[in-house]
């Protein structure tokens, strides 16, 4: 639901998201109290050292306790009332809160005594002694999570934007829209503020402060027309996940009409095997963090005579910190020698990704591995969102070179849209050129491009990988989805976010969440529900789903590149705590089953170099013998 307004201004938590913390929190009072009630009576005739002050200090924060023991229960009570979009029954939360908000002010004055008899060393029983001083650190421990806990759900913007159900219809369109440019001015004002500050070591050049405008905009781009807090997207996210799980989702039309022809199918199994190879030189161009990743035990002695080189290379390499341990993990990964590197850097700037160019005599090619993301630089790189028009010759008519190795792009992840569009740029001069990307973002090339780069442009994705899918329509897709599910549950988020958390981790069945309310439920609301309009921002009565800023011209529909292999998992999904090994079916698949985020526990680690290299192993062995049938690999 929208986020709560207290003193004037919206806070980014919601009045059904103080179970768990309440819980919590009454736990430890409870035990404190007991505590404290235990000390009492057990100690009660060694309190009249000090003037019989340790006995009423004692007295005091017992009953101070008790009152806020049943300020929280309650607090917790009123929260787990209602549904996300029914926020009728939890109506009274603001004055709790306000009612908990004031215990603070004696809490932190009888905190302090406490602290000061403590500090002035009292000659008393040293157990009482001890038993106070645990009650002002523990005082003080609560005392502080609770202002670090203000300043985390602190929304900078609350003051500034009124609640949608309050906007501004009196207002004209000209006036209305001034006003809405002037919101999302200070939004982009205040994510930027927020990049800069998780980006603080990047430094301040001008790729770096352009990077930091792009993320801020994009951010507070997808954020402006919705007001739901981070418990609502987690919410909305589980239900995604067991509502994809219940019943199949239907297929695009391409999909369903793709049927790969012989060619096709005759082709997979040597362009897995191609995979398979550069998809060493791919995992190669991270370098030592990635090898010692992939070998725990091993990795570190195996590279640490190489990272105690001093002397300088024979061959050309270009900056980057720790560079002979990155070399001697390349070395390692790829089974190449010194002499096969044409070059190798790790400058690591934002829009400059490292990269190696080495000779692979077995393939007869020269491969170029471009490194994807690994560092703040390379998050901001994969930020930048915007598209601009690409210059290329792509009309090859008669074209001739000389026998000699051919050229062979590759990358993983960011690197491996860096690739693809090397590839593209350079496939005029170099007609023979080979891209091999893994795991590349959707939100790539436009349609033509797609189109154009399936000669020569070989794509791998892993399961329901999350960065293949991920582009601005597919992101502006998840938001109406999170929406239209949350606002159609009857269930408690309390009870939505616990069941979410035993199935990703533990699988079994799909709760069965109504997306609809019976008519008998909707005569007990107290208010009406907040439907999917009311948890959009926009207060314009004809906004619609076509308004979103993510659907402008400067976001169009992007692709990934080339023809895609997909490595599916075979069989029911896995589970985060589930240890047997996962199976996978490799296809050649259309783009359009790209079009949508999945929802799955495996989203990211499906993206992590390391598992997919397992999987294209897994893969390719178990094809060998199958001399091109539709064979199941393990991993």
């Amino acid at each position: 639901m929208p986020g709560m307004v207290l003193f004037g201004r919206r806070w980014a938590i919601a009045s059904d998201d103080l179970v768990f913390p309440g819980f919590f929190e009454l736990f430890l009072r409870v035990l404190w109290w007991l505590g404290i009630l235990t000390l009492y009576a057990v100690h009660r005739d060694k309190l009249d050292c000090a003037g019989g002050r340790l006995g009423s200090y004692l007295i005091v924060l017992l009953l101070l306790l008790a009152v806020v023991i049943c300020t929280v229960s309650a607090i917790v009570c009123v929260s787990m009332r209602g549904t996300i979009c029914n926020p009728g029954p939890r109506k009274a939360m603001p004055k709790l809160l306000y009612v908990r908000l004031a215990l603070f002010l004696p809490e932190t004055v009888w905190a302090s005594v406490g602290a000061v008899w403590v500090a002035n060393d009292m000659q008393c029983d040293r157990t009482v002694m001890n038993g106070i001083l645990a009650t002002v650190v523990v005082s003080w421990i609560i005392i502080v999570s609770a202002a670090v806990t203000i300043l985390v759900v602190f929304d900078p913007l609350g003051g500034k934007a009124p609640h949608p159900s309050a906007g501004p219809s009196h207002l004209d369109a000209q006036d209305r829209g001034q006003l809405l440019s002037g919101l999302q001015t200070a939004a982009t004002s205040v994510w930027e503020t927020r990049v800069k500050l998780l980006c603080c070591c990047v430094g301040s050049d001008v790729h770096a402060r352009a990077a930091f405008s792009s993320s801020a905009e994009l951010f507070s781009t997808y954020f402006s027309d919705t007001d739901l807090v981070p418990s609502d997207i987690a919410a909305g996210l589980a239900l995604l996940h067991q509502q994809q799980d219940v019943g199949a989702t239907q297929e695009p039309d391409e999909v369903a009409s793709h049927c790969p022809g012989p060619s096709q199918e005759a082709d997979l199994d040597a362009e897995l095997e191609n995979c398979q190879h550069f998809m060493q030189f791919a995992a190669a161009a991270y370098g030592w963090p990635l090898f010692v990743y992939r070998n725990p035990f091993t990795g570190l002695c195996r590279v640490g005579g190489d990272c105690c080189r001093s002397q300088a290379p024979e061959y050309d390499l270009v900056g980057g910190d720790q560079l002979h341990c990155h070399l001697g993990s390349i070395l390692h990964t790829t089974g190449l020698q010194y002499r096969d590197f044409i070059h190798v850097s790790f400058h690591d700037k934002v829009y400059e990704l490292p990269f190696l160019v080495a000779l692979d005599h077995r393939k007869e090619a020269v491969v170029v591995a471009v490194r994807g993301t690994m560092s703040l630089q390379d998050i901001l790189t994969d930020l930048s969102a915007e598209s601009e028009p690409l210059d290329l010759a792509c009309e090859v008519q008669d074209c001739s070179a000389h026998k000699e190795y051919r050229l062979v792009l590759v990358g993983h992840s960011l690197g491996a849209g860096a690739a693809a569009l090397l590839a593209l740029m350079l496939r005029d001069t170099h007609p023979e050129l080979r891209c091999y990307a893994f795991s590349p973002p959707r939100g790539l090339l436009s349609k033509s491009l797609h189109e154009y780069s399936k000669s020569f442009v070989v794509s791998l994705v892993l399961g329901k990988d999350v960065i293949p899918r991920l582009s601005m329509p597919n992101l502006e897709d998840l938001k109406r989805r999170i929406l239209r599910v949350i606002a159609h549950c009857n269930k408690p988020k309390y009870q939505i976010l616990l069941h979410g958390c035993w199935y990703e981790l533990f699988g079994g069945s799909p709760d069965n969440f109504p997306t609809e309310l019976d008519g008998g439920e909707q005569e007990g609301l107290t208010q009406p529900l907040l439907g999917e309009q009311s948890l959009l921002t926009h207060w314009s009565p004809t906004y619609n789903c076509g308004d979103s800023p993510l659907e402008s011209p400067k976001y169009p529909p992007l692709y990934p590149p080339g023809r895609i292999i997909h490595l599916e998992e075979d069989g029911a999904p896995g589970r985060l705590c589930d240890c047997s090994a996962a199976r996978y079916r490799a296809t050649w698949s259309h783009e359009a089953r790209f079009s949508k985020i999945l929802i799955s526990p495996k989203m990211l680690t499906d993206h992590m170099p390391d598992v997919l290299l397992r999987a294209l192993d897994s893969v390719v062995a178990a094809r060998v013998p199958a001399q091109g049938g539709p064979g199941l690999a393990s991993v």
